[in-house]
């Protein structure tokens, strides 16, 4: 590292950059309430016709009651995927019952067209280059209900579910499983494929989710949570059998990126990285999601075994439905955290892969020599390899095309630019390209639900 500072001091540095100048505004207290669906709804648009030139709302699909699962977009280009400028997204009320999400990411999002239209530089340039996909409520009508029982009468599972009662953190296909059947055979490493009834496996709010996925090329996310204060990784499922009493830590192959972005979020939060809150202890602030507790068909598992997007679990709130008088302090305890997690999409690499006509490839597979889990390529041939800072070996290749191995240093700042180009392979050659495995996925046994965690 530069000036050789440790994780934890680098961590903080940039909250003294966001706090010192750039012309933050400070929150007027009276801003913070609890949103219902209409109120929600209200909040975006405003703020979307308060910065209309960088914002976009979309609706991504409609709840079991009909409500608009929206989404706020922001980027100098709304509505469009530039070549090169990675897709980001935040994701809350996951859980209906825990709210505190939602209004962070409310928050978020008017304090992002605030600090753009006064100049802030930081602000400024995250906007300009990223494109960023805020979803404040994945789960209206569990919501709902909870709200109308409030802060003081809310119980552990009331709203928790969607209107069918079903925790949509359970709701997600059991990828994992495919992936440890995978392991044993050095089979397939990502995008691993979805049953073939999977749409009618999955609540309308996990098929509107599991869509957007497939229709942006999401590099960075996560999933706001409460009941806990602890930033939790992937893996959430073990690869254990499960034994009461006892968890096992299951790491992904990425495993020391996903604890230094977790770190990222918790040593930017204002108490979350001293480890101690709500009478749990957590190293750091962080977890091993399967460590805790073993969950299954959870949605974090899911986009990584999916997708090409790494997300963790961010459970921010002992209390899952806090009362509005806390909803500032929170806020300012969460606020760097959320812009520093944001800023981490534009580490590693990333780069364009075109043919030897300059026509760029999509679907294209990128491998990191030693880390067993490949990316691909986008619509417009541009990919993006999140990475520690290291010397790596990255290979690339595409059915129909000779294979590129290039090696590269990536650093601690912003993304290496790495180009590739494929030679298109002479009739008749084997490209060695790793098996494709039938969309069918093998069935898994059914385990009978635990008494859920946070979650």
């Amino acid at each position: 590292m530069e000036m050789r500072f440790t994780w934890p001091l680098l961590l903080l540095l940039p909250v003294a950059l966001l706090l010192s100048g750039q012309g933050v505004r400070a929150a007027h207290t009276g801003d913070f309430q609890h949103h219902r669906y209409e109120e929600l709804v209200r909040a975006l648009f405003s703020v979307q016709s308060e910065c209309p030139y960088v914002t976009r709302i979309y609706s991504i699909g409609r709840s079991v009651e009909g409500r608009h699962l929206y989404v706020l977009e922001f980027s100098d280009n709304p509505g469009i995927h530039e070549a090169l400028e990675p897709e980001f997204k935040y994701v809350g009320n996951m859980h209906g019952n825990e709210v505190l999400g939602r209004e962070l990411l409310i928050q978020l999002a008017k304090f992002l067209c605030e600090e753009y239209r006064a100049g802030n530089e930081r602000i400024t340039r995250l906007i300009h280059d990223t494109r960023i996909h805020i979803l404040p409520s994945m789960n209206p009508d569990g919501y709902e209900v909870a709200a109308q029982q409030g802060p003081e009468f809310n119980g552990y599972l009331v709203g928790r579910g969607n209107f069918r009662e079903v925790d949509l953190n359970r709701n997600f296909p059991d990828l994992n499983a495919l992936l440890y059947y995978y392991e044993k055979s050095n089979g397939r490493n990502h995008h691993l494929p979805l049953p073939d009834n999977w749409e009618e496996q999955v609540e309308p709010e996990t098929r509107a989710v599991i869509n957007w996925m497939q229709n942006y090329n999401f590099i960075l996310s996560a999933n706001l949570h409460g009941g806990a204060v602890v930033a939790n990784y992937p893996f959430d499922k073990s690869r254990e059998i499960r034994i009461r009493g006892k968890t096992t830590y299951s790491a992904t192959p990425d495993d020391k990126l996903f604890k230094k972005l977790a770190k990222t979020y918790s040593y930017a939060h204002s108490w979350m990285h001293k480890g101690w809150n709500c009478g749990d202890y957590f190293e750091e602030g962080i977890t091993n999601g399967a460590r805790w507790y073993s969950l299954s068909k959870g949605m974090q598992d899911f986009n990584y075994l999916y997708t090409n997007c790494f997300e963790i679990t961010l459970e921010l709130s002992c209390d899952k439905f806090p009362p509005a008088s806390v909803l500032h302090r929170e806020w300012m305890a969460n606020r760097e955290a959320l812009i520093s997690y944001l800023e981490q999409v534009h580490h590693g690499v990333k780069g364009m892969i075109y043919d030897d006509n300059n026509n760029p490839i999509s679907d294209a597979v990128i491998s990191v020599a030693g880390i067993n889990h490949d990316i691909t390529s986008g619509a417009d041939g541009d990919y993006f390899r999140l990475l520690l800072p290291g010397t790596y070996t990255l290979t690339v290749s595409a059915p129909g095309y000779q294979a590129s191995t290039k090696q590269v240093t990536v650093g601690p700042a912003e993304a290496i630019l790495l180009n590739f180009t494929l030679k298109t392979a002479p009739k008749g050659t084997n490209q060695n390209l790793k098996s494709q495995h039938s969309k069918k996925s093998p069935t898994t046994a059914k385990v009978s639900a635990a008494n859920p965690g946070p979650r």
